[in-house]
């Protein structure tokens, strides 16, 4: 299993706008919970998934106005 943190901007404090809502519910289709944290979120997800994951998250929050988008994958601890 790997570990995918991400964070979307533009980030608003208290107030995740679409461009964050939609992308936490692109990865949540995959069946994965997001741990959705005030600076950044993670998850964990098989290898042979992330690729997939990663893509449908990236496409929702630009898709939805974001303006950058970092993304950290690596080994679950």
């Amino acid at each position: 299993m790997l570990e995918i943190e991400f964070t979307i901007e533009p980030f608003i404090e208290g107030a995740p706008g679409k461009h964050v809502t939609a992308a936490v519910a692109a990865v949540e289709k995959y069946g994965v919970v997001v741990d959705f944290g005030p600076f950044g979120s993670t998850f964990a997800a098989s290898q042979s998934d992330v690729a997939a994951i990663v893509s449908s998250l990236l496409e929702a929050a630009y898709g939805n106005g974001a303006t950058h988008v970092s993304v950290h994958v690596g080994p679950q601890e």
